[in-house]
């Protein structure tokens, strides 16, 4: 690995660490939801880092869109938290 794609490496994994923090002490399902996406964004660019580019569209793919709608659909047609207020 050259030295470019090793900082875009620590880049991400600060990036992939944070979102799972933020999304772990987030109150409002949507804004967790949205940390989950940018876990798996950043887990797209690890695999694509660790040359597994097939596996790097399956998880952006899967992992950030699909499962992004479907979070939020389920979100959106339970009471949410801020409507108990």
């Amino acid at each position: 690995m050259d030295a470019i794609s090793l900082l875009l490496l620590f880049f991400s994994l600060i990036i992939m660490i944070g979102a799972a923090v933020y999304a772990a002490i987030m109150k409002d399902l949507i804004f967790a939801t949205i940390g989950t996406s940018l876990i798996s964004l950043s887990l797209s660019v690890i695999f694509y880092l660790l040359h597994a580019p097939d596996v790097a569209l399956t998880e952006a793919a899967i992992g950030v869109a699909l499962s992004t709608i479907v979070f939020i659909i389920a979100i959106r047609n339970t009471k949410r938290y801020e409507d108990e207020k």
